[in-house]
């Protein structure tokens, strides 16, 4: 079975050099384009109708993208910015586990694991940790072994309280307030 020409699309959108700058730097302006074009493909994702793209190493890819990137784009701010968090986490064990992120190129592979980093359990945290390593992607591990770090501490991300419509704890609250805060 080949891969969907939509996934590809998806890939060439997301890795073209328009958007390589800006996947951590992202403006008001290219966050409604995202949305705009891909919302749909989102959707259909979240309801399941994308499940077949798991079926190839680029599929796999692009449907953790559009679960877990996209919305972090399309939804900025708002709860369904993390909808379905865990359904890219689940895409990107099954991934894993079927060997996929060896046939991935390296410069693509931080965003295959990327949901592992974004999850709030702490499981997933450690696995991150794992994979960033084995792969050798430094700077990501990096990141990971920060972002496991706050989910050891506080159980979740505090910066995400305010937007799930979570009470903050006074350690969160301190936390958020301080220079070392993560804020997404």
């Amino acid at each position: 079975m080949g891969t969907d020409p939509d996934s590809l699309a998806l890939l060439d959108f997301w890795y073209s050099a328009e958007m390589h700058p800006r996947w951590f730097d992202s403006t008001p302006e290219l966050d409604e384009r995202i949305r705009t074009r891909f919302e749909p493909l989102w959707r259909l994702a979240a309801a399941g109708e994308l499940d077949h793209w798991q079926d190839t190493p680029e599929g796999a890819l692009a449907l953790v993208i559009v679960l877990d990137q996209l919305p972090l784009n399309m939804y900025r701010g708002r709860p369904e910015a993390f909808a379905t968090e865990q359904r890219a986490v689940a895409v990107t064990k099954r991934a894993v586990a079927q060997g996929f992120d060896t046939l991935i190129p390296k410069e693509r592979l931080m965003f295959l694991y990327m949901p592992l980093m974004h999850s709030e359990h702490l499981a997933d945290q450690d696995l991150s940790v794992q994979l960033f390593a084995a792969a050798g992607l430094a700077d990501n591990l990096r990141f990971a072994e920060h972002h496991r770090g706050i989910v050891r501490r506080f159980g979740r991300f505090p910066h995400r309280n305010a937007i799930l419509g979570r009470q903050s704890t006074a350690d969160e609250l301190d936390y958020l307030a301080s220079p070392q805060a993560f804020k997404g």
